[in-house]
């Protein structure tokens, strides 16, 4: 290569990834052929990430690329679906010379192997502005039996897998604003793992779920919206971290800072309804696979969303993130 690397180059590099899957056409078509698979139904969800709004200006580019793909594989997970390809789109600045582009695609080579996914197309143009970058990621579920937000039931046990907080406390971790001893914090912020192992347990025990992306609070409240229904959460229970735990300690003021931790996002833990008579073989299930499980609260008729920390309401007028 005598100079820089067109779009045509950059396509051809990354031929890799498509794991010779032939769906993809190896990359040499303006598009992919994805047959149908009886019995099952095609879950698709789509997510972009700005430099500087949904990552670090600085960041490794190899983990940019992997929390681009985890984040939007936790879209899947949440859905109980099996992951099978994505489409890519990538803006790139000029400033991004081609060994940066090969340490992004490295990310992608790694974790397609990791999650068993796929590349099948998708696009690549330059800007004067940062760094953008877009994954669409596609899934299998059997027919009918795609978990949605909207399949709660008033008096189905709100349960947490995954743990919360991991993710505000670790950007601030990575900008080093906070002690992290061992890294775990910001590793949980820069490449969080999607819980996609969980499937089968979703499909047996859980009506509806979400992953937290943008808060405890604001996404346990949009399942219950989306049911018609409300939830009562307890602050108490959060599922924590020994770095969450710890950083809450020391806080002067518990219920702000379990707030906090409850609204921060980024966590992409599972926020799922389950029946009540399904709660403890769910939550046994769930920790034999090696992830917390816990019940935090209740979805109840009532609308809204309620809070409370060991008996007493708690008030706030933030959910959680947003754009």
């Amino acid at each position: 290569m005598t100079g820089p690397p067109d779009e045509f180059e950059w396509i051809a590099s990354l031929r890799g990834l498509t794991r010779g899957d032939p769906r993809a056409l190896n990359l040499a078509d303006d598009a992919a052929v994805l047959p149908g698979r009886p019995g099952h139904d095609m879950i698709i969800s789509t997510d972009a990430m700005v430099e500087g709004v949904h990552f670090l200006a600085d960041e490794n580019p190899t983990l940019i690329a992997k929390r681009l793909l985890r984040t939007s594989l936790s879209d899947l997970a949440a859905k109980a679906a099996r992951p099978f390809g994505y489409f890519l789109t990538i803006a790139w600045p000029s400033s991004r010379n081609w060994r940066y582009r090969q340490a992004f695609t490295r990310g992608l080579e790694e974790d397609g192997d990791e999650f068993g996914v796929s590349l099948l197309g998708g696009d690549t143009v330059s800007t004067e502005g940062p760094l953008t970058v877009n994954a669409t990621v596609l899934g299998w579920a059997p027919s009918g039996r795609t978990l949605l937000r909207s399949g709660a039931q008033d008096g189905d046990i709100a349960v947490v897998c995954g743990v919360v907080g991991d993710g505000w406390l670790g950007l601030q971790a990575a900008r080093g604003e906070i002690p992290d001893p061992g890294g775990r914090l910001a590793a949980h912020y820069r490449a969080p793992k999607p819980l996609l192992h969980l499937r089968e347990a979703l499909m047996g025990h859980v009506r509806a779920a979400a992953d937290v992306s943008d808060g405890l609070l604001a996404d346990a409240l949009r399942v219950a919206e989306a049911s018609g229904l409300g939830v009562a959460l307890r602050l108490e229970a959060l599922p924590l971290s020994l770095g969450a735990a710890a950083w809450c300690a020391n806080q002067g003021s518990e219920v702000r800072a379990r707030l906090d931790l409850a609204r921060g996002g980024d966590d992409y833990a599972l926020i799922c309804a389950v029946p009540s008579d399904s709660e403890d073989a769910f939550r046994r299930e769930v920790a034999a696979l090696g992830t917390p499980a816990a019940s935090v609260g209740r979805f109840e008729a009532a609308p809204g969303l309620r809070l409370s920390l060991r008996g007493g309401p708690v008030r706030t007028d933030h959910l959680g993130w947003r754009h």
